[in-house]
C-alpha cells in the first residue's frame, strides 16, 4: 500500500488526532511489525534516519504544513487500504502505541542498535533504513520478549 493511504487510515483511526511525528513513528512500528509478522513490507515507499528517527520523506513533505499540530484530511486523493491484514496491523499497532506521547513515540524508535539507529547520522537527512535492519529489530524486540 502506498504510505498515503496508510497514514489516512491512521488519521481517519485517531479522530485526526495525530502530529506528523506521531504519525510517522507510528507507521514505522506498524511497517516493522508487517515486516516481521507477514514477511512483506507494509509501505510500498521506504523510511529514511533523521534527527527525531524514521521518517518517510514522501509523506513529511505533504503534512509538513501542520507542524507539531494534528494532521487535517488532505489524503482526499488516496484510496483507503484495501488488504485486510495491512489494515489489522494498523490497527493493532495504533491501539497499541496510539495514545503515547511523542517522546515515548520517539525513544521507542530510537533503540540502541536498531534499524534507525544504524543508518542515522548526526545531521544528514535521506540515509535510507533498509528493510533488513527493520526486520532485525523486529527479530531482536521478540527475541527479548521470548
Amino acid at each position: 500500500m502506498s504510505v498515503f493511504s496508510a497514514a489516512r487510515h491512521l488519521c481517519e483511526r485517531s479522530g485526526w488526532t495525530l502530529s506528523n511525528l506521531k504519525l510517522q513513528k507510528i507507521l514505522f512500528l506498524a511497517h516493522m511489525v508487517h515486516l516481521g509478522e507477514k514477511g512483506e513490507p507494509l509501505i510500498r515507499e521506504g523510511f529514511e534516519a533523521w534527527d527525531y528517527g524514521p521518517v518517510s520523506p514522501d509523506l513529511y513533505r505533504r503534512v509538513r504544513v501542520f507542524g507539531s499540530s494534528p494532521i487535517r484530511n488532505i489524503f482526499h486523493g488516496d484510496p483507503p487500504p484495501r488488504s485486510q491484514s495491512r489494515i489489522e496491523t494498523l490497527d493493532e499497532i495504533y491501539d497499541q502505541v496510539g495514545n503515547w506521547t511523542a517522546g515515548q513515540l520517539v525513544r521507542t524508535t530510537h533503540r540502541r542498535n536498531g534499524a534507525w539507529d544504524k543508518a542515522y547520522i548526526p545531521g544528514a537527512m535521506g540515509v535510507p533504513i533498509s528493510n533488513e535492519d527493520i526486520l532485525q529489530e523486529y527479530q531482536d524486540r521478540a527475541a527479548e520478549q521470548s
